[in-house]
């Protein structure tokens, strides 16, 4: 979990807003049986009772928030898997299915296990997670592959569960992902999310596709980490287009983790609520205010002070940079709405962990064939 002291300038009206909250309080379990063969894995988040109203965060969206992060669904992943399925088959080929309610078989890491404490404007284009979902698995040799069922509908608020009586099965979701050597990936995603944004299934579809490359290895002996990533979402036939790249890197040294991320990404302007953090959910129509860009540029440092007993205490300072930009025509004009396009965020707070001796490292939305080793010290973020 994440105490955390986070100021913002400007806020939606203008003017800067600081507040404290306590950010990912999540308790992560992982337990295996037949040789890890059947494993669950589960995580819940206690973010609907400690920052229900979201998390301020430069230029996050998504689930009828807006300028705030929403909190998680208690129940973020709870997922079964099965691996080797159909046993030893030639060439070394794996066969896995993985049921229950978590990510899907699309885009990169759900960015609570990446360095820095902001997430991403793109959060809602380059993952796909909190779903009801079944993801079939296969790898042979470097490269695996896996397809995703799951529901369309995004959650509302953290105690909701998937529609899966009427929902199950409308969307999909096809990855690609080549392992070139220990610690590096190249993944690729498609998928098609049927009216995320209206449980009732009246909504537009979303067609997604994600290309990434990641690196996690060693340099100078050093723990490093690297992500370089492309996203596109469409809807109603192209009519809105949304685009992202974001590149982000972590270095330690010791006890010290310094980190950068750049990200440039599209975002939807819709109509807000009195209350100027919260979009109206469900859209009355299918239209928007605007488009506008984010153009962030994130650096943090963090000091690991204490890891006694599996504990790990490392406070940290997180600084943002941002500018934002209206594209095309509309109605959303963000100097007027913001006070001007420069946008700042400063956040300060402590990471605490605790993981039980011989604890897998939890690398959350990778299941069955795509699922990180024992003790593969490649997640050290």
């Amino acid at each position: 979990m994440n105490p955390v002291h986070a100021t913002v300038d400007p806020v939606p009206g203008g003017g800067s807003l600081s507040e404290f909250r306590l950010a990912r309080p999540t308790v992560a379990v992982e337990a295996g049986v037949l040789g890890d063969k059947l494993r669950l894995r589960s995580a819940v988040i206690f973010e609907g009772w400690t920052m229900s109203d979201g998390e301020l965060s430069l230029g996050a969206f998504g689930e009828g928030f807006v300028d705030r992060r929403h909190p998680h669904t208690y129940v973020h992943e709870l997922m079964l898997s099965a691996d080797d399925l159909l046993g030893s088959l030639d060439g070394g080929a794996r066969v896995s299915l993985a049921v229950g309610k978590g990510f899907v078989a699309f885009g990169t890491d759900d960015p609570m296990s990446r360095p820095a404490l902001r997430f991403p404007v793109n959060h809602h284009w380059s993952q796909v997670l909190e779903r009801a979902v079944a993801t079939v698995g296969a790898k042979v040799g470097p490269v695996a592959v896996e397809g995703s069922l799951f529901n369309g509908d995004e959650p509302e608020e953290p105690g909701q569960w998937p529609r899966i009586g009427n929902r199950f099965g409308d969307s999909r979701a096809l990855r690609v992902t080549v392992f070139p050597a220990t610690g590096i990936e190249l993944q690729g995603s498609h998928a098609v999310v049927a009216s995320p944004e209206q449980r009732e299934g009246a909504g537009p579809d979303q067609f997604k596709w994600s290309a990434s490359a990641r690196w996690a290895r060693p340099i100078a002996g050093r723990p490093a980490y690297a992500l370089m990533e492309w996203a596109r979402t469409s809807e109603l036939d192209g009519a809105f287009v949304f685009s992202t790249f974001l590149a982000e890197g972590q270095y330690r040294i010791g006890r010290h983790r310094m980190y950068y991320q750049f990200e440039r990404t599209e975002r939807p302007e819709e109509e807000r609520q009195l209350d100027l953090f919260r979009t109206v959910r469900p859209h009355h129509d299918d239209n928007l205010l605007g488009v506008t860009r984010w153009t962030i540029h994130t650096v943090g440092y963090g000091a690991n002070i204490s890891q006694w007993a599996g504990v790990r205490l490392e406070p940290f300072a997180e600084l943002s940079l941002g500018r934002v930009s209206r594209i095309g025509a509309g109605l959303f004009d963000p100097e007027a709405f913001y006070g001007r396009r420069s946008l700042t965020s400063l956040s300060v707070g402590a990471r605490l962990a605790w993981a039980s001796a011989g604890g897998m490292e939890h690398r959350m939305g990778r299941y069955g064939v795509v699922a990180m080793p024992r003790h593969s010290g490649t997640h050290d973020h």
